[in-house]
């Protein structure tokens, strides 16, 4: 899955909840001034910019795969060192960083455990490597709504409950395969308020990740009775809407 979309459509539909969900990264992190930091899989540049204003432009390094998100961290996040490439194959070289972080990325990596095995690599000895996923497979993620409609509409769709770390203690599975030592599992939620169904349901509609590559693929007709039912599923307007992410911290062997 690539997200070849513009960084404002991925603000619009995934960034409402990876912006609160990064304050909540940050504070496992625990980060501390002087340290080199690499943001993995960056996106838009969520965590990226918090990571600016915590340790300063020069200590922060980040990837993505995505160009339209390269470009874009480029220019949110001055002086960051901002390079086009896949977690797999990390261009720097070993040893380089304090910290590698990968918010929300494992889920879509072509092989996780080489992904965190990399990010391990350009880490120093004792170092930590961090990652976190939406919680997709126990309904507690951010799209759990959209997904349940989907399937009662579509039960042969496929979701995004089986992607990599979705499970609970898959992503701790992940972390220990790819050699992390100490590796300290937790969980992470964050609340995001929606004014009317329109605020919620217009994002989908943007073609970002296998969600809106599932409504781009729909007819008129099948994506009206999608709207509908997810309509039906959800509160009334105002309502505010609870996303859990897996997170894991591990350390590399000294």
């Amino acid at each position: 899955m690539t997200f070849d979309v513009v960084a404002e459509a991925y603000d619009r539909f995934m960034g409402r909840f990876s912006e609160p969900l990064a304050d909540e990264f940050m504070a496992v992190a625990g980060l501390r001034p002087g340290q080199r930091v690499l943001d993995v899989g960056c996106g838009p540049g969520a965590l990226t910019r918090r990571l600016v204003a915590a340790l300063g432009a020069d200590a922060v390094s980040a990837v993505d795969p995505s160009a339209p998100f390269v470009a874009a961290v480029q220019e949110r996040c001055p002086g960051v060192d901002v390079r086009r490439a896949s977690a797999e194959d990390l261009p720097f070289d070993a040893d380089t960083f304090d910290v590698a972080l990968a918010q929300l990325v494992v889920h879509f990596m072509q092989d996780p455990v080489a992904g965190l095995r990399e990010m391990a690599r350009v880490t120093r000895p004792g170092g930590a490597v961090l990652a976190s996923v939406w919680d997709h497979a126990g309904d507690a993620g951010p799209l759990s709504t959209y997904w349940r409609a989907v399937r009662e509409l579509d039960p042969g769709a496929r979701d995004e409950s089986g992607l990599a770390g979705a499970a609970e203690g898959h992503l701790t599975e992940l972390a220990v395969s790819a050699g992390l030592d100490d590796v300290q599992p937790s969980s992470l939620t964050v609340h995001v308020g929606f004014a009317t169904f329109e605020d919620w349901w217009e994002p989908y509609t943007l073609g970002v990740g296998p969600a809106g590559v599932y409504v781009a693929g729909l007819g008129d007709e099948a994506r009206a009775a999608l709207r509908a039912r997810c309509q039906q599923l959800l509160p009334p307007a105002p309502f505010e809407m609870a996303a859990s992410a897996w997170c894991v911290v591990g350390r590399v062997p000294g």
